[in-house]
């Protein structure tokens, strides 16, 4: 079983169950950038805000030409070291990053941007990093369906915010949103907000029917489309460098 950091809230990781559903909510969106991003040769990839490092070595597995994990946080560092060994990490500052101009091919930064204070200083940093005609990917949970409360973010964002952020620097190519696939919202139908239901009460209170679920939810439950990004999970935007 994959080694995982304490969960405090403020990042996701595998190999626990009652965190599986965020987990796979994250893991869809990589799973995206793999499909459609690693078709052809891109480069150098950052991964900004890598976090417990699953991520990065996703892509790593993926094929990609080669990838390279940002983080700050000294024992988050050691962990993606420790177990994602053929990954490589670098401590880092995401607004003031130790990279060349034009070093990368492709930026991802996945649900990291609503962590951070000075979030258009970390844009800006993308798009200096960023190769000409590179590609960055972003996503953040939307703020108008996410629950209220999470102490780890600074400023959540609208579709309509995180578009106005990104627009000074890239061109954007796709504005998708994250939504729940067929099986969790024929389940929603029937029980209510499964969201809602795994922050009412701690996991060892939870039924079995919202346990079963949380438990067999994987990247395949969600669905990742253009359009109603306002009712949308989370918001995914990708982005072109002039």
């Amino acid at each position: 079983m994959t080694e995982t950091l304490p969960l405090t809230g403020e990042r996701t990781a595998p190999g626990i169950w009652h965190e599986n559903y965020w987990f796979a909510r994250h893991d869809a969106a990589y799973r995206w950038i793999t499909a459609q991003l690693l078709t052809k040769p891109t480069g150098r990839i950052l991964d900004a805000g890598c976090g417990e490092g699953y991520g990065a070595e996703l892509l790593r597995l993926a094929g990609a030409d080669s990838v390279t994990g940002l983080d700050y946080e000294h024992t988050t560092l050691r962990h993606v070291r420790r177990v994602y060994p053929q990954t490589n990490v670098v401590r880092g500052n995401l607004v003031q990053t130790p990279f060349a101009d034009g070093a990368f091919g492709v930026v991802t930064s996945l649900q990291t941007i609503e962590h951070l204070w000075e979030q258009p200083r970390f844009i800006a940093e993308c798009a200096r990093i960023l190769a000409p005609g590179g590609t960055v990917v972003l996503s953040t949970p939307n703020r108008l369906t996410f629950p209220s409360g999470n102490w780890y973010h600074t400023r959540e964002l609208t579709a309509a915010e995180f578009i106005e952020l990104l627009e000074p620097y890239f061109e954007i190519t796709h504005a998708l949103g994250l939504h729940h696939g067929k099986r969790l919202t024929s389940w929603e139908a029937q029980y209510g907000s499964c969201v809602d239901a795994q922050l009412a009460a701690e996991h060892d209170q939870w039924d079995d029917n919202l346990a079963a679920l949380v438990r067999s939810t994987t990247y395949t439950d969600f669905e990742i489309r253009p359009g109603d990004l306002d009712g949308s999970l989370d918001l995914i935007l990708v982005a072109t460098a002039g």
